[in-house]
Order: structure tokens, then sequence, then C-alpha cells
């Protein structure tokens, strides 16, 4: 496992908070949270986040407050330097990525386009 999170990802403390709620009764100590970026959107890429039980062979293992966090090489470049935050607004709470190499985004909050990479833009589905 690689403690490097700080400079590719990191949680921010309501984050990591809100993922030990979420896993506290997880036995597996290999449970984390697997972060990745896929075609589509309206600005061309989208965010994807989910519970996962382990990491894949293609997965870079990273750990930020206590937290694994699993990240496929294909996203790894585009999440370089990101935060996952939890906000809980009037509009509805959920996890954030907080993403210095977007530089797009649409306003479903899912959503971005880098310099390099423009992805090809979709429609904005909630």
């Amino acid at each position: 496992m690689i403690d490097s999170s700080a400079t590719i990802l990191s949680l921010s403390d309501v984050a990591a908070g809100k993922l030990r709620e979420i896993t506290a009764g997880e036995a597996n100590p290999n449970v984390g949270l697997r972060v990745y970026v896929y075609s589509g959107g309206c600005s061309g890429f989208r965010y994807g986040m989910m519970i996962e039980d382990a990491p894949t062979a293609e997965d870079q293992v990273l750990e930020s407050q206590g937290i694994k966090v699993y990240v496929d090489t294909k996203s790894l470049d585009l999440l370089t330097g990101s935060q996952i935050d939890y906000v809980d607004t009037l509009m509805g709470a959920g996890f954030t990525v907080n993403n210095p190499n977007a530089v797009a985004a649409c306003g479903c909050g899912s959503s971005f386009r880098t310099a390099e990479s423009e992805g090809a833009p979709g429609a904005c589905h909630h």
C-alpha cells in the first residue's frame, strides 16, 4: 500500500468521518472506497465512487486518514491532486471531488473536463 495519497488523492475530514460511519459494521479489513473516472457527462468525464471489498490487479491502493482508497491506473492521472469531500446542502448530500485538473464542469457536479482530454460530452444525468 502506498501512503502517497496526499499528493495523489486525499479525503477531507468530513469525508473520512462519513466513510468510517458507512463502513463501521464491515468485518473485512480490505473494505475501501473505489474512486474512478469514466467517459460521459456534459463535460466529457464523470466521477464514480463505491464501497469495494478489495482492490483489483489494476488498482493503485492509497490510504488517506486510515481509509483505503482504490483507484484504477486509467483514472489515476485524471484524479492526481484531488480531494474527496462530503457535502450536505439543501440540494442534497453526497461525496464530491475537488479536482485541480478540471478546467470545466457542469452544474450536476459529477462531470468535468481537463485541459488535455476533452472526453466526449453528453447529457448531464444525475
